[in-house]
C-alpha cells in the first residue's frame, strides 16, 4: 500500500538512517531497523537514500529537479496537444471570427466534454473563440429551464430544414420567410434567416450566363413586338421561349421552355438531343398551344434570333395557332431577358444542384418533375410570393366575379 510521507518526515528517516549506519553491517541492515522502528516500508526508505545521493552527484542518475522539470515539460506538451485537437474540432465547428450561438457551444461540449472535459474546453476556447461560455456558464445552462424561444427554435428548425430541401434546396431568406407565413407560422423576416443558419441551409447563388443562340442572317425576321416590355394584362397574351442545354454523360440535352409573361407559368417545354426545329422548339410550342385554355388570337409570340425559332416549320406554326411572331434586336439578351432570367434558374436551382446528369432521359424526367414545382409550388417574387396557378386563379376568379378586382399582377 503506497503511503504518502511529507518532506519532514523523509528527513527525519534519512538522518536517523546516518546514524544507524555505523552500528549495522551494511546498509540494507541499518534500512530495515530503521524503516521497521518508523512504521514504514524498508524499500521507501531505500530509494530516498539513493536520491539523495544523485542529488548530491554521489551517484549517477537524473537529480530529483531535472526529474521534476521534465515532467513537467511532459505535462504542458500533453496539455498542448490536448488544446490543439479541441482546436482543431473549433475550427470546423465554428465560424471564425464570430461569437457563436450558445445552443452550438453547448452542442460541441456536450459532443466532446467526455474526451477533454468540461473545463479545459472552455478555458481553452475562451481565447480562441470570442465569448465563448466558461464552464459555470455552460452547467448554469445546461440546468436552466428551455425558453419559449429555445422551444420555439426546436419546432422551427427540423421544419425550415423539411422545407427548404422540398423546394429543391434553393429557397433564400425572403422566399423561406414567405413560405413559412404561407404555412401558418408567425415569424419575422431576420428570425427566419437566423433559423436557416441554425438548421444549415442557405439559398442557391446563380451564377454567370453562357450564352447559345445561333442566328441566320439570311432568314427572314419578325418584328420586335415586345420593345423590352415583358408585361401582360391577362394569360394567352404574350408567351416567350428560349432554349438552354445541359451536359450529360451520353451527350448534350437541350431544353425549350414556352413561358406566358402574366403568371410566369411554363405553359410549354420539351427536352431533346438535338436543337432541329420541328423536334426541339416546336414540340415545346405545340404543347403550350394544346394545354391552352382559350383562344389565341391575341397571343404574341416572343423569341430570340435562333434559326431554330425563326424557322419555316416554326414561325408557319404560330401564325397556325393565331398568335403572331416576334423577335428581338440581334445580339442582345435584354431583347429576351424574361426567358433567359427562367434559364437561369432552370440551371441554378435544378442542373448544378441535382447533377451530374448521366442520359438525356435523366434530364427530362427531372425537368418534369420541376416544371410542376415552378407552376405549382415555386414561390416568386416578381408575383408577391405566390405560385403561377395561384396568379392565373385569382385571374379567372376575377373574371367570374360580378365586380372584378384590378389586377395587381400585370408587370411580371
Amino acid at each position: 500500500m503506497n503511503q504518502k510521507y511529507s518532506p519532514e518526515t523523509r528527513e527525519k528517516a534519512l538522518r536517523m538512517l546516518d546514524e544507524a549506519k555505523p552500528s549495522h553491517p551494511n546498509l540494507m541492515a541499518a534500512v530495515r531497523h530503521v524503516a521497521g522502528l518508523l512504521g514504514m516500508s524498508a524499500e521507501t526508505l531505500r530509494v530516498w537514500h539513493r536520491r539523495r545521493e544523485v542529488d548530491a552527484g554521489q551517484r549517477p542518475g537524473v537529480s530529483t529537479d531535472v526529474a521534476e522539470e521534465n515532467q513537467r515539460l511532459r505535462r504542458e506538451n500533453a496539455e498542448l496537444r490536448k488544446a490543439n485537437e479541441v482546436l482543431k474540432a473549433a475550427s470546423v465547428f465554428f465560424a471564425k471570427g464570430t461569437r457563436p450561438a450558445l445552443t452550438d457551444m453547448i452542442r460541441f461540449i456536450d459532443e466532446h466534454r467526455d474526451q477533454f472535459g468540461v473545463e479545459f474546453l472552455c478555458r481553452v476556447l475562451r481565447d480562441a473563440v470570442p465569448g465563448f461560455v466558461t464552464s459555470r456558464g455552460y452547467r448554469a445552462a445546461k440546468t436552466r429551464v428551455p425558453s419559449a424561444r429555445q422551444l420555439r427554435d426546436e419546432l422551427l428548425v427540423p421544419e425550415i430544414r423539411r422545407l427548404h430541401e422540398e423546394n429543391y434546396g434553393v429557397y433564400g431568406v425572403r422566399k423561406m420567410h414567405a413560405l413559412l407565413r404561407r404555412q401558418g407560422w408567425d415569424v419575422g423576416r431576420d428570425q427566419t434567416a437566423r433559423l436557416m443558419v441554425l438548421a444549415g441551409v442557405r439559398g442557391v447563388v446563380r451564377s454567370k450566363k453562357v450564352f447559345t443562340t445561333k442566328s441566320d442572317p439570311t432568314i427572314p425576321q419578325p418584328q420586335d413586338l415586345v420593345k423590352r416590355d415583358f408585361t401582360a394584362p391577362a394569360p394567352r397574351r404574350l408567351w416567350i421561349a428560349d432554349i438552354t442545354y445541359v451536359a450529360t454523360w451520353a451527350g448534350f440535352a437541350y431544353v425549350a421552355f414556352v413561358i406566358d409573361v402574366f403568371s410566369r407559368m411554363i405553359v410549354g417545354w420539351n427536352v431533346a438531343s438535338t436543337l432541329k426545329a420541328d423536334v426541339l422548339p416546336l414540340q415545346a410550342l405545340n404543347m403550350a398551344a394544346f394545354n391552352a385554355a382559350g383562344p389565341l388570337d391575341e397571343l404574341v409570340h416572343h423569341a430570340d434570333h435562333g434559326s431554330n425559332y425563326l424557322s419555316v416549320v416554326y414561325t408557319d406554326r404560330i401564325v397556325e395557332i393565331g398568335a403572331k411572331p416576334s423577335t428581338g434586336t440581334v445580339g442582345d439578351s435584354y431583347d429576351n431577358a424574361l426567358a433567359e432570367a427562367v434559364n437561369g434558374l432552370y440551371k441554378t436551382e435544378l442542373i448544378r444542384c441535382r447533377g451530374p446528369w448521366r442520359t438525356v432521359e435523366q434530364v427530362e424526367l427531372a425537368t418534369l418533375e420541376y416544371v410542376w414545382w415552378w407552376n405549382n409550388s415555386r414561390l416568386h417574387g416578381e408575383l408577391g410570393y405566390r405560385t403561377p396557378a395561384e396568379v392565373e386563379a385569382a385571374y379567372y376568379a376575377d373574371q367570374e366575379s360580378p365586380q372584378p378586382a384590378t389586377a395587381g399582377q400585370g408587370t411580371r
